[in-house]
């Protein structure tokens, strides 16, 4: 018997509904989980994905992935490649391993969720495949990091950050969390598939394997580029729902991508930023951070809302200004707290890092120059112990990352200001205004405390730097610590500070 050909019958397959005989509509996709709101039930009949797969297919075309990935991966093994690798360079896969291996777990959850509220049968059958792609993104994540736990027991927190209490891991579970397993099943497809898989993580994979090839790290290059291919057709979910929502109740459209972007643009900050303008070898970066997110990410994003009617978010203004601020704030933050994070964070601040640096970022200098002379000094000297914290720093009560943003004031001084409000006695501090609005719109949801909140509530026992680290599941075998201090070298012939200024400076 002549098979048919594809075109002639998954349009039936792809798309199989039923009406309910012994339960009403509401009964099987609730509210509070399907999120329909303002959209008339019927209105999500138009819902079609542009790019069509069947089943047949994608076992074909995934098998051939995996074994493509995995034979690079298994003809590495064999050479001494991973130890060629700079110790910068390292540092950024631990942190990927790290904060990425349990969110595509945790995505699975958010696909599953899709495939069984969403509005649509031809959704659920696509979030049905996306769930199978997240499944084996973590399969695929944890067992590449696994591989060098006998030679770095840093990357042992592939598998086990997102279970420990580290601030990290706080914050990333807040923002996925709140993406992933508090949402309804429209608001998870604008800020899941669209917003963060299409808007960044798409995008960054392709920023990140250029970096990994440029520091010869092809087994990690390969990996993330086999997982980019996946999220490029899931990621499809998000455009025909916000194209249904933008049309029956824009206002919600606009609120849910500019909470979404401002998420994960401050999450991306913290992570991407000093991998790519840091971690990586300064011969090796193929463009800054700044020029990847102008690039990659907000062309796109603006072209990709204008395209729904939609405009750019209300902070656009104080976004951008934070692409020349946000990550080196946070690369010094995760620098000094560094015994509280799970990589090495290497400094880089060479002279010739310092004059990339300065031609990417022409208020680097201005803005982050000094601090760092205080800490190259207190290393020069012997100091060591000048430049470790002594306290936590402060965490924002939305992204939970430290409040450390410079701000160019009118009187031409750079300053790290406390956005504040107090809420029914409480204060809160926010690291910036859009931290603050969105936690205001948001208050009545869920909002997890941050590790200072758990401090000063006494649930960190003892209440000292010991207890902290013994809270975030450090141990000194994996604690973060700069690789070497060599950089600092070059800078002996320097004039040198005061003392009292080297812990002033050091503690700011």
């Amino acid at each position: 018997m002549t098979l048919l050909k594809r075109e002639e019958w998954q349009h039936l397959v792809r798309d199989v509904d039923w009406t309910y005989s012994y339960v009403d509509d509401e009964a099987v996709y609730p509210e509070w989980l399907s999120g329909t709101g303002k959209v008339p039930r019927a209105a999500w009949r138009t819902w079609e994905e542009d790019y069509k797969v069947s089943y047949p297919e994608y076992v074909s075309t995934q098998r051939e992935k995996e074994t493509a990935a995995y034979a690079v991966k298994a003809a590495l093994q064999r050479s001494n490649a991973f130890d060629e690798l700079s110790e910068g360079w390292k540092s950024s896969t631990k942190m990927h391993y790290g904060g990425v291996a349990l969110v595509e777990f945790e995505a699975v959850l958010g696909e599953l969720k899709m495939a069984r509220f969403g509005l649509n049968p031809a959704w659920r059958n696509m979030a049905a495949f996306g769930a199978l792609d997240e499944i084996r993104h973590a399969q695929i994540t944890m067992f590449f990091g696994h591989e060098f736990v006998g030679r770095d027991p840093q990357y042992d927190w592939t598998q086990k950050m997102f279970h420990t209490n580290d601030w990290v891991a706080i914050s990333l579970r807040s923002l996925f969390d709140s993406m992933m397993v508090t949402n309804n099943v429209v608001d998870l497809a604008i800020q899941l598939p669209l917003t963060f898989e299409t808007g960044f993580t798409n995008l960054q994979f392709v920023a990140l394997s250029a970096d990994a090839l440029e520091s010869g790290d092809v087994n990690f290059a390969n990996m993330i580029s086999s997982i980019q291919t996946d999220e490029a057709r899931h990621a499809q979910q998000g455009g025909p729902t916000l194209e249904i929502l933008v049309e029956h109740d824009p206002v919600r459209a606009q609120w849910v991508i500019d909470k979404a972007f401002w998420g994960s643009a401050r999450a991306f900050a913290a992570l991407t930023g000093p991998a790519m303008d840091y971690y990586t070898p300064v011969e090796h970066r193929k463009q800054s951070y700044r020029e990847f997110m102008e690039e990659w990410i907000i062309d796109q994003f603006i072209r990709t809302i204008e395209d729904y009617g939609l405009r750019r978010p209300w902070f656009w203004d104080e976004f951008m200004k934070g692409l020349d601020t946000w990550h080196h704030a946070l690369h010094m933050g995760l620098w000094f707290w560094r015994p509280t994070i799970w990589w090495r964070p290497t400094a880089a601040v060479t002279k010739a890092d310092r004059e990339w640096l300065q031609e990417k970022y022409p208020n680097w200098e201005a803005v982050y120059g000094d601090k760092w002379d205080v800490i190259i000094d207190a290393v020069n000297a012997g100091n060591v112990e000048a430049t470790l914290p002594e306290t936590l720093p402060w965490l924002c009560s939305l992204c939970h990352l430290p409040c450390c943003n410079a701000t160019l004031g009118r009187d031409g001084r750079w300053r790290v200001r406390d956005h504040s409000l107090t809420h029914n006695g409480v204060t809160y501090h926010f690291c910036t205004n859009g931290c603050r609005q969105i936690w205001w719109k948001d208050k009545d949801t869920l909002n997890s405390p941050t590790v200072i909140d758990r401090f000063l509530a006494g649930e960190i026992q003892p209440m000292d730097v010991g207890g902290i680290l013994n809270y975030m599941g450090l141990t000194p075998d994996v604690m973060g610590d700069d690789p070497d201090y060599a950089w600092a070298a070059e800078y002996r012939d320097r004039v040198t500070t005061t003392p009292l200024q080297v812990a002033g400076g050091a503690q700011a």
